[in-house]
């Protein structure tokens, strides 16, 4: 009995020890304190909509001068870089021969309106004859027949002064339009410009419709580009623009939109601005590619 003590006794304490054994645990590691940061919130920057969008300069008026008809060249009087006024004088075109047909037609002319006095004369004589005849006839002092002679021949005299003033008024045209061929020989500036370029010679045989002379007004400069379609309520007339060209560094222009496309290109859904330059041009030229920069609203 004392001894199922004991052993009693002994399993106990060894049950103890293993239970301590097994309830031990590992400390568990001390987490790191999840901190969360908060960044600092930054002002969202201004959003920049301006457009960007390119074009060449053009002008208004920029022509090539044609020959108006065929002809030689007689001499030129203007070269590329020439600054001209309208009407000035280009180039001569041989003209010889039509003045002296114009010549020709001015003598025909005069003589047609003698040959018109002459009858006109002469319907007055009849047309006199004819009223004293007429007061004869009331005199019984001659026939019928007499009368209606008279009257005939003053009748027919005035058919003829129509037929001649007919012929002058023909004359004249004749003479007119001589006159204009030889206008055409003169080859003259259509507007105030520059002569961009010279495509005849001295002595050169030119027909009609061949160019002589490409020139170009300086002013006002206008620029020529596109928007995407977005803006077709956006952007109007007056609204202004800054303009810049990479041929002319450090220049920067004003200009204002004068005209509108009413309609949306549809195979690139562009609409189609055009703008002029506001103030003086400085160094800006024709044909010079120009950026302009567009913001929407101002």
């Amino acid at each position: 009995m004392k001894a199922r003590l004991l052993l009693a006794f002994a399993l106990a304490v060894l049950a103890t020890v293993a239970l301590g054994g097994c309830s031990e645990t590992k400390p568990a590691e001390a987490s790191a304190p999840t901190t969360q940061t908060a960044s600092a919130v930054q002002p969202a920057a201004p959003k920049d909509d301006a457009v960007l969008a390119s074009g060449p300069l053009v002008v208004e008026n920029q022509v090539d001068v044609a020959a108006q008809r065929e002809g030689v060249v007689l001499r030129t009087m203007a070269e590329p870089g020439l600054r001209v006024k309208k009407n000035q004088l280009l180039a001569e075109l041989d003209d010889r021969q039509v003045l002296a047909d114009w010549e020709a037609a001015r003598a025909k002319t005069r003589s047609i309106e003698a040959d018109l006095k002459n009858w006109e004369a002469e319907a007055k004589v009849l047309e006199a004859d004819y009223q004293r005849a007429q007061k004869m006839w009331d005199a019984q002092l001659i026939t019928k027949e007499q009368l209606d002679h008279a009257r005939y021949k003053a009748e027919s005299d005035q058919w003829d002064v129509k037929r001649v003033q007919e012929l002058l008024a023909n004359a004249r045209l004749t003479e007119r339009s001589l006159e204009l061929e030889v206008e055409k020989t003169k080859i003259r500036a259509p507007f105030n410009g520059l002569v961009a370029r010279r495509y005849v010679r001295d002595g050169q045989k030119v027909a009609v419709g061949d160019r002589l002379f490409w020139v170009t007004a300086e002013g006002p400069l206008r620029v020529r580009f596109t928007l995407p379609e977005r803006y077709l309520g956006t952007v109007k007339k007056g609204q202004e623009l800054w303009l810049t060209t990479p041929d002319v560094e450090g220049e920067k222009h004003k200009a204002r939109i004068i005209e509108l496309s009413p309609v949306v290109d549809p195979s690139s859904g562009t609409i189609e601005v055009l703008a002029e330059v506001v103030g003086p041009a400085q160094e800006l030229r024709p044909g010079m590619t120009a950026n302009v920069r567009f913001e929407p609203g101002r």
